[in-house]
């Protein structure tokens, strides 16, 4: 953990300290915030195979998914030598998690094999689990190589940053809208929250995402940075194919299951591109896929989760 980081996890709250830069409105971001989510993300380890985690001081009803999804592969990543590479993740969200009392990860450490390890983990709050994992683990080797292509779309700093488009929105919207950003987005396609002006569109949706400051040169902490900033904008191409948007019309939604498959290395520290449709939605769920490409081009990571979406006329 660097000095900021125990700085932030000592002080949570702090982000509203006048040292801390805001955006235009007035929402803490850049280096200070991102300090307080690795902070988030360095467990404290209980006892063997048992790691505890915290919540942020300003948190939503509900813990964030992105954030007990990165704990839990953070978990799981402790146990595994570091010569070994996340590939893969299956993930469950059972419970709603309380983000007023600390989570404890408990890690089944299934297989060591030669090639590849493999590690279960519960996150449990209450005596109860609340969301479980299994993630793969490989060491490094040569093989075939081929990946799509990334779409072609206007570079990261010629579109407007988040709090310049949210506006006055950002109270009514609540939630995650208000609470400080660590992960800077800047939409490509037009913000789900004004395309649902003109009603039902393409089930589609393309931000830039970078975490918004320096990270240390720790590999797994990127891998889970990008877990973490890979539940946010996800559903909002199932959402687009509606004409609807949380916070302005009646939606209740949660995330269901979540799987990650992780191609190449990468930094969570430059921009990446997070391309999202949304296949099918039946039944009160929605499924969305999406693709993490490097400023390069590289295709980095795939995603694919279904959602509960409750949307009333």
């Amino acid at each position: 953990m660097t000095e900021a980081a125990r700085a932030a996890a000592a002080d949570p709250a702090g982000v509203h300290e006048s040292s801390v830069p805001v955006d235009v409105n007035g929402l803490p971001h850049g280096q200070p915030v991102l300090d307080r989510l690795v902070a988030l993300l360095d467990l404290e380890p209980i006892e063997e195979n048992i790691f505890r985690g915290v919540s942020p001081a300003e948190s939503p009803v509900r813990v964030f998914g992105g954030q007990v999804a990165g704990q839990a592969l953070v978990a799981a990543g402790r146990t595994v030598p570091t010569d070994r590479r996340v590939h893969s993740l299956h993930a469950y969200f059972i419970r709603p998690g309380d983000p007023s009392v600390p989570i404890v990860y408990e890690v089944d450490r299934t297989r060591d094999g030669r090639s590849f390890t493999t590690r279960r983990v519960v996150a449990v709050q209450h005596g109860k689990t609340i969301f479980s994992l299994s993630a793969s683990f490989q060491i490094d080797e040569d093989g075939i190589d081929h990946a799509e292509a990334m779409p072609e779309v206007p570079d990261p700093e010629t579109l407007p940053s988040y709090g310049e488009l949210i506006g006055e929105l950002r109270n009514k919207l609540g939630g995650i809208a208000n609470l400080p950003r660590p992960i800077d987005v800047r939409y490509v396609t037009e913000p789900p929250w004004t395309r649902r002006e003109s009603g039902p569109s393409e089930a589609r949706n393309q931000v830039w995402m970078r975490a918004d400051g320096t990270l240390p040169d720790d590999d797994l902490l990127h891998v889970c940075l990008l877990a973490y900033a890979s539940d946010m904008t996800l559903l909002d191409s199932v959402l687009a194919r509606h004409g609807v948007y949380w916070g302005l019309d009646e939606v209740a939604g949660a995330s269901l299951d979540h799987a990650m498959w992780f191609h190449r290395p990468f930094r969570a520290d430059d921009w990446f591109l997070y391309d999202c449709s949304s296949p099918s939605a039946s039944g009160s769920r929605g499924l969305a896929t999406g693709r993490f490409f490097s400023r390069d081009g590289g295709l980095v990571a795939t995603v694919v989760q279904e959602g509960l979406l409750r949307v009333r006329d």
